[in-house]
């Protein structure tokens, strides 16, 4: 994906949105599930959970 022009995040204006992929239940690809900002000190970013849009959630590792 090097080489596009992703948005800019707007609450930062410094970052740009980074799309992030997952894998469904029945281990589908999801393209695009998440979107961060590249500004680590901004922690922005914007998730679908089962149709939900979830906006600025505290970012952090996954033990799965």
């Amino acid at each position: 994906m090097e080489g596009r022009d992703w948005p800019k995040c707007m609450k930062c204006g410094k970052g740009q949105l980074i799309p992030l992929s997952d894998y469904g239940r029945d281990g589908a690809s999801i393209m695009f599930k998440a979107w961060v900002c590249s500004d680590q000190e901004c922690g922005y970013n914007l998730r679908i959970d089962n149709g939900e849009i979830s906006l600025g959630r505290t970012i952090g590792q996954s033990f799965k």
